[in-house]
């Protein structure tokens, strides 16, 4: 599928992605390109669908630095991914320091960049409230001092604490249980609301990709690229009541629709 240009700044480019393992004699990516346009004061939450396998959590590891593609290029901000142009990643498993405690693993980003204890621990604390950490600050980062949600939580704060603008989710809630999955579906979409950061989040799940995303894109099977692209124009406010609107149910059965000819690709 073809990105059209409309003007706007991009916060994320892919240009002709190619991810070959056995020097191009089979491709796992092949010719694909993304686009994610700054939108500020209102920021993005894209979602990518695929089936397993077909290089979703790549695509976020080539916009984190945690990997360079075979050929193309990866650009943040205008800029080359590199050491002092780097976006944080909440990984479905559990990613933070468990012999740090919870304070320390927010404000570890802040403590590279030599920001005094003092600071970082104001700033630190403000997003523990904001993320409902507040009095689980001292413990230590791990099960079972906190639970799975608690950990997650930890992770989404100090990847906004980091860099506030892009936060990248590789099915951050696939392993928590299912009340605990939809409180952090609406965890996410208020530090949509507040933060306006750019959010790319990969999931298996439709219904959640529906109540979360602004826009759908769908990744065909190898050698992948992007062929789908649906567009969710629900209101920016969300809630659980949305979930009960027809035009919510509508779209699900759409972009379940899309998938399953998306799977039938060769």
């Amino acid at each position: 599928m073809q990105f059209q240009d409309t003007g706007r700044n991009n916060i994320i480019e892919l240009h002709n992605i190619g991810q070959s393992y056995d020097g191009g004699q089979n491709w796992i990516i092949r010719n694909m390109s993304f686009l994610v346009e700054d939108k500020p004061g209102q920021g993005q939450f894209v979602v990518i669908l695929g089936m397993s396998g077909c290089g979703k959590s790549t695509v976020l590891r080539y916009i984190a630095g945690l990997q360079d593609p075979t050929e193309g290029t990866v650009k943040v901000n205008g800029q080359d991914v590199g050491p002092d142009n780097r976006v944080s990643m909440v990984f479905q498993q559990y990613s933070s320091l468990p012999w740090m405690s919870v304070l320390d693993n927010v404000g570890l980003a802040l403590k590279f960049k030599g920001v005094s204890k003092s600071e970082r621990d104001d700033r630190a604390m403000d997003i523990i409230r904001k993320v409902g950490l507040e009095g689980h600050e001292k413990k230590y980062a791990q099960y079972p001092s906190l639970s799975g949600g608690q950990l997650q939580r930890v992770a989404i704060a100090r990847s906004i604490i980091a860099n506030p603008k892009i936060l990248l989710m590789d099915e951050p809630f696939g392993a928590l249980d299912i009340k605990t999955r939809l409180n952090m579906q609406d965890l996410i979409l208020d530090i949509w609301s507040e933060f306006h950061p750019t959010i790319l989040f990969v999931t298996h799940d439709i219904p959640e990709a529906v109540y979360l995303a602004d826009d759908i894109y769908i990744m065909k099977s190898a050698p992948s690229h992007f062929v789908e692209h649906v567009h969710i124009d629900l209101p920016l406010e969300r809630n659980r009541m949305t979930k009960r609107m027809p035009h919510y149910t509508e779209l699900v059965h759409i972009v379940e629709d899309r998938m399953m000819s998306v799977s039938e690709m060769g």
